[in-house]
């Protein structure tokens, strides 16, 4: 296969929903139906003791969320399906947020009975801002739901973007079936009671057969006609290039967890998905048919393996060949690094790769050079692509060890974590031995004691603190200088920027009122591309 050629057959794709929508569940359907699992774990079947594929970390196993976001890598139908899992839990969508910048199309799951949810919203508007194309799949229509076209009216209303139905649901609220408006066929799915853990054979049939409505009833078969009726006459039709700008979602229904319509959306999915984009990088628009390698770290993850507390950067590759032992530039420190053992995952289990092409991700060891947001590149032709956008934490902690003589691993523990973008670190000066730490969310904060524990043996000591606002303070400045701070505390960044906190955004107001000549960002200075 030619360069070109296996740049055109990726797929890559993150999954967005609000916590509780399905995603992990759909994740596996679809590695099931790509043939790189052969029995699904869900996270509801108790009566089974498989845990989700995707889930790999063992906090995630005993709660049944997603804390972490999973790279997962299957061939289908000739493509090469780079899955991005991510966390559905609001506390960790900034590590979301960065797996949508490594995205070329995003699948917003929407639950049939709860509509569009909060955290869809917010992810959804992310997707729109980077003009990446938007796939919606209605799950859980095993169970009662919602009327379709109450849905799609949802979607444009609190959205604002139009849905174009690619299949429909057959049954009025008590669903049995899907209709493909492209071939004018009828999916019934059998029912069987193996919690959709194996691939479920169904019977397809076109509408017009006379069996077929004997079979649905005659009420369930006239009200599907009437809707397909409805939808030919005053629905839109389908249009890739609105796809493409974000003014049109294809949408699906299905149910994950009993691998209902999985199978084909997952065929028109591939089908209609964009192959990898180009990407903008500060210097010039980098295509992903060019030669020449580049690649951004987008996650790091620590401790995959905890026997031997390694520490794995996984990367996006925008353009070039990647190849095995391969050395590059990395843009931030000026140094050349060797990419040694690239691997590509489902969860834990890892493969040794040789080779990998645009749209792929990967992940390689690294000993403590890289960050979130980093380049690498070719040293013969220089790029470098925006930092990622930073959060602004809500809730701040004060931690330490609870025994001093782990203070080796504490430190190395909480260095490690803050590079992952778990938790984000600051420093007081003159404070020995303790760190004050900001999360989006709270849970991040039990995460992190977790992690500590368990990864690093150490028992941590945790303050929480009155703050709930921090300001990046622009410019060297002197922080003695600035009036108002009698409440606040003055500390700086994992990269050494002065970071003000205080208890509310009145204070904070009231502080930028003092000191008219001082710039107050809510988020750090970011080089945007």
């Amino acid at each position: 296969m030619t360069f070109l050629e296996e740049v055109k057959r990726r797929r890559t794709f993150a999954i967005i929903s609000h916590p509780d929508a399905g995603k992990t569940t759909l994740t596996e359907k679809l590695l099931l139906y790509g043939g790189a699992i052969h029995l699904a774990g869900s996270v509801k079947s108790r009566k089974t003791q498989k845990y989700a594929v995707s889930d790999w970390m063992e906090i995630e196993k005993q709660r049944g969320i997603s804390v972490t976001s999973s790279v997962l890598q299957f061939d289908y139908d000739g493509c090469r399906v780079n899955i991005l899992d991510t966390p559905g839990h609001q506390d960790f969508s900034e590590d979301t947020y960065r797996t949508l910048m490594a995205a070329d199309s995003a699948v917003m799951l929407i639950d049939v009975a709860k509509g569009v949810e909060a955290q869809t919203k917010k992810l959804f508007a992310v997707c729109k801002e980077r003009s990446i194309p938007i796939f919606t799949f209605v799950n859980k229509i095993d169970h009662y739901g919602r009327n379709p076209f109450d849905l799609m009216e949802e979607i444009e209303n609190s959205l604002g973007i139009r849905a174009v139905p690619m299949n429909w649901p057959v049954g009025n609220g008590e669903y049995q079936g899907i209709y493909d408006r492209a071939t004018h066929t009828v999916d019934l799915f059998a029912k069987d009671e193996t919690h959709g853990q194996k691939k479920l054979a169904s019977t397809k049939e076109s509408v017009d057969d006379p069996a077929f409505r004997e079979l649905l009833g005659e009420e369930v078969h006239q009200s599907l006609i009437d809707d397909i009726e409805l939808l030919d006459i005053a629905g839109d039709a389908f249009d890739f290039d609105r796809v493409r700008a974000g003014e049109l979602t294809p949408m699906f229904f299905g149910s994950a967890m009993t691998n209902f319509g999985v199978k084909p959306f997952l065929e028109k999915f591939l089908e209609l998905a964009p192959a990898p984009a180009d990407r903008k990088a500060l210097e010039e628009t980098v295509s992903a048919s060019s030669e020449d390698f580049s690649a951004f770290v987008f996650k790091i993850q620590a401790n995959m393996n905890p026997n031997h507390h390694d520490r794995i950067v996984f990367m996006r590759i925008c353009s070039g060949k990647f190849e095995k032992g391969m050395s590059v530039l990395h843009r931030q420190s000026g140094k050349t690094v060797r990419l040694s053992q690239p691997q590509q995952f489902l969860a834990t289990e890892r493969t040794i790769i040789d080779e990998a092409y645009p749209g792929d991700i990967i992940g390689v060891f690294d000993p403590g050079t890289m960050g979130v947001g980093d380049t690498l590149c070719a040293s013969n032709h220089k790029v470098t692509f925006g930092d990622f956008p930073v959060f602004p934490p809500e809730f701040f902690a004060r931690v330490t060890p609870k025994d001093t003589m782990k203070r080796k691993q504490f430190l190395k523990g909480m260095t490690q974590l803050a590079q992952e973008g778990a938790v984000q670190i600051f420093e007081q000066p003159h404070a020995m031995d303790s760190f004050i730490v900001g999360a989006v969310g709270m849970l991040q904060f039990e995460v992190l004691q977790y992690r500590l524990k368990n990864e690093y043996g150490v028992d941590l000591v945790m303050n929480n603190l009155p703050y709930s606002v921090a300001r990046w303070v622009k410019g060297d400045v002197e922080i003695s200088k600035l009036k108002g701070l009698d409440s606040a505390m003055a500390v700086t960044d994992n990269r050494g920027r002065t970071v003000i906190l205080i208890n509310n955004e009145w204070q904070m107001g009231w502080v930028v009122e003092r000191n008219p000549d001082i710039t107050f960002l809510e988020t750090p200075p970011l080089n945007e591309a």
